[in-house]
């Protein structure tokens, strides 16, 4: 796996708990005190985030970073 197939992952994981929460994109960019241009790039996998900011958003989304980050990357056996 690559690095991008990761960040996209991530990505794809924070929208669609963003979406659940029914926030916009610049909802959860106020609520993490983050660009929402920045939460843009982060969702198509674009940004390379810190653990920092990584927390900042789930913390917005009142979720640990286990559980956006579970299984990646992924192990083989």
């Amino acid at each position: 796996m690559t690095d991008s197939y990761e960040l996209k992952l991530l990505g794809d994981r924070i929208r669609d708990k963003r979406k659940r929460h029914q926030w916009t994109q610049e909802h959860l960019a106020d609520a993490a005190s983050i660009d929402r241009s920045y939460i843009g790039g982060v969702e198509r996998g674009e940004r390379n985030l810190t653990f920092t900011v990584l927390c900042q958003i789930c913390r917005a989304l009142n979720c640990d970073v286990a559980e956006i980050t579970a299984g990646i990357p992924e192990v083989s056996a």
